[in-house]
């Protein structure tokens, strides 16, 4: 009874602090924390902080003031004025121009903050230190849609302006960095003096590597920073996330942030679009390989006609000329390309008599070639004659009946199986546009990283959200047969708990709708294999193709070739400029002269 008695109180004391914190916040937020007015401190307050600037509107003394120094926005930048005391009143005073951020302010009070009583497993939390540093960050960045960051700001002023702090996750294991944020002491904007400073302090730019396997990457970050923040004295952390983003949201939340009442407004550029003029419906429906190509021909002028967002239609028009396409699929690619992509096994046999080397196969059917096959090569790779996206493969399998049971589950998917030599190798995906290689790729099979206090099946769980969000839903790990008999080959179940630092391969395909990973070699990836997929899209007669190897490495030329992919995700290889390749294939007069030359290999007139 004095047990129940004591574990209420607590309860009940708990409820109280929470409502005490909500209250203080809200009350110190129903007016900007920047309430002195102009007179008082820093006048004009601005930050530049590498990708845009921003505005700390109650140290502009008008509306106007503000627009006028908006105006002064960089080209490929974002700036963002905050605390806004009256929004309504500076979007009316240019409303062609402006427009207010659809984002929610959250605060974090650092008085009562506690830091967290477990630190990271497999990951630390240090300061950007390097040039490779910079680059990995930009990198991220340039994955999660965000804006760049010049290498040198980071490693000039990022290091010297006490008001910036850039820090990055590092992988423990690996050395690579796979999550970054960006802090902001207000203290140190504008003037210097104690009386002129402006008090607060705010997070920006906070961003996972959508690869990364080790759980709790971002809330470690934000822990961290409000320590440092805690550590200097400043008695709040606030941070801007978009209204819809419900796994931020939640991640705020748990920490103890508390929404309050502060706006931001930001112009009307091409960055911002997405949040101030939606798309269409039938386009907001397209997947991000459709839509991808669709941004980049709208950039260009080119007019676009959605025919079934569903499915990825859509027609492109500029003068002229009209194409159709679907996804990265047009008209300029025969019915007689796609149909030797679509069987692997008359695939095979075209690349074949090409000179690319392909490896051993037969068809399911003959019980006693496929004993003589499965003694010969000692692992074999199951596989539907026709099927995209990994659906019913099955890879590295040795006993007879599991391969017999792989063929039924291939048969799913096609009346044909094919029973293929495995290959031991990395995964590597080369997109051939126009004849000419325009990225590289190893993919790697979907894994998870044990931390020694979670199951298989929820970092899985975890895994397959991060991979879903950073692929609009295109990416995610299925908890299916093949998930089981993987993890049965390490004697794992999915309620298993791996130990800290154990990697778990939980696919043998390296698909990316299973959930598989990306990784880019396109400037290191060796002359050989860029002939090799050359000439293996030259005998299909295909124009636009993802050609997958399997290799020891990309840097080396050995290869076996395994299939040819008629409609590749060109949204996969971002930052490689694959839609900008595939819209100068279709409207070669809608990309710039000097660009034109350089593709083409023509001399560009002085």
């Amino acid at each position: 009874m004095m047990g129940e008695q004591k574990r209420r109180g607590r309860k009940n004391w708990s409820r109280a602090l929470m409502a005490h914190r909500m209250h203080r916040l809200r009350d110190s937020s129903m007016m900007p924390p920047l309430d002195r007015g102009p007179q008082d401190g820093p006048k004009n307050a601005t930050l530049d902080c590498g990708w845009g600037r921003l505005l700390f509107a109650p140290t502009f003394e008008s509306a106007e003031a503000l627009v006028d120094s908006l105006r002064q926005e960089k080209p490929e930048q974002r700036d963002i004025v905050i605390y806004i005391r009256d929004p309504h009143v500076v979007v009316a005073a240019a409303p062609q121009e402006l427009f207010l951020d659809p984002s929610h302010t959250y605060r974090l009070d650092l008085a009562t903050y506690r830091q967290a009583a477990s630190r990271p497993r497999g990951f630390v939390v240090r300061r950007l230190a390097s040039p490779e540093d910079a680059d990995a960050v930009n990198s991220i960045y340039l994955q999660r849609k965000m804006v760049p960051v010049p290498p040198e700001f980071f490693l000039a002023r990022g290091r010297r302006d006490r008001a910036l702090i850039h820090l990055v996750a590092e992988d423990t294991d690996t050395g690579r960095v796979i999550g970054t944020v960006t802090g902001v002491d207000h203290a140190h904007v504008g003037g210097t003096k104690s009386a002129d400073r402006i008090e607060g302090s705010s997070l920006w730019c906070l961003a996972v590597d959508p690869q990364a396997t080790r759980p709790g990457i971002g809330e470690a970050l934000v822990r961290h920073l409000a320590a440092h923040f805690q550590a200097r004295g400043a008695p709040w952390l606030d941070l801007s996330v978009l209204h819809n983003n419900a796994q931020a949201i939640a991640l705020y939340e748990k920490l103890g942030f508390v929404r309050v009442p502060c706006f931001a407004v930001k112009r009307k550029n091409p960055i911002n679009e997405a949040l101030f003029a939606p798309p269409p419906p039938d386009e907001a429906r397209l997947n991000p390989y459709a839509r991808l190509i669709v941004d980049e021909a709208r950039r260009r002028g080119i007019l676009v006609e959605i025919t079934d967002a569903e499915a990825g239609f859509f027609r492109l028009t500029h003068g002229a000329r009209s194409i159709h396409c679907r996804e990265s699929l047009s008209e300029l690619t025969s019915a007689v390309a796609m149909s030797i992509c679509d069987d692997k096994t008359v695939t095979r046999r075209v690349v074949s008599r090409a000179g690319v080397r392909v490896p051993d196969q037969i068809l399911a059917g003959d019980m006693e070639a496929l004993e003589s096959f499965l003694a010969k090569y000692e692992q074999v790779v199951v596989k539907p004659a026709r099927g995209e996206q990994g659906k019913g493969v099955a890879v590295g399998l040795s006993d007879f009946e599991a391969v017999l049971a792989a063929i039924e589950r291939a048969r799913a998917f096609s009346d044909q199986v094919v029973i293929e030599e495995f290959v031991e190798g990395q995964d590597l995906r080369l997109v051939v546009i126009d004849y000419k290689l325009v990225a590289a790729a190893i993919r790697r099979p979907a894994h998870i990283m044990g931390d020694g206090m979670t199951s298989v099946r929820d970092l899985i769980e975890r895994q397959s959200r991060r991979r879903a969000a950073a692929t609009g839903g295109e990416s995610r790990i299925p908890i299916d047969d093949e998930t089981e008999r993987c993890l049965a080959k390490l004697d794992l179940t999915l309620d298993s708990v791996p130990e800290a630092g154990r990697e778990v391969t939980v696919r043998r395909t390296a698909n990316l709708h299973t959930g598989g990973t990306i990784h880019d070699v396109t400037d290191h990836v060796h002359p050989d294999l860029v002939d090799a997929a050359v000439r293996a899209a030259r005998a299909i007669e295909i124009p636009v193709t993802g050609i997958d190897f399997v290799v020891k490495s990309p840097y080396e030329s050995d290869y076996v070739f395994i299939e040819a992919n008629e409609r590749p995700g060109l949204a996969n290889h971002e930052p490689q400029p694959t839609a900008q390749r595939f819209i100068d294939l279709l409207f070669p007069h809608s990309m710039p002269a000097s660009a034109r030359a350089s593709w083409t290999g023509e001399i560009c007139p002085g």
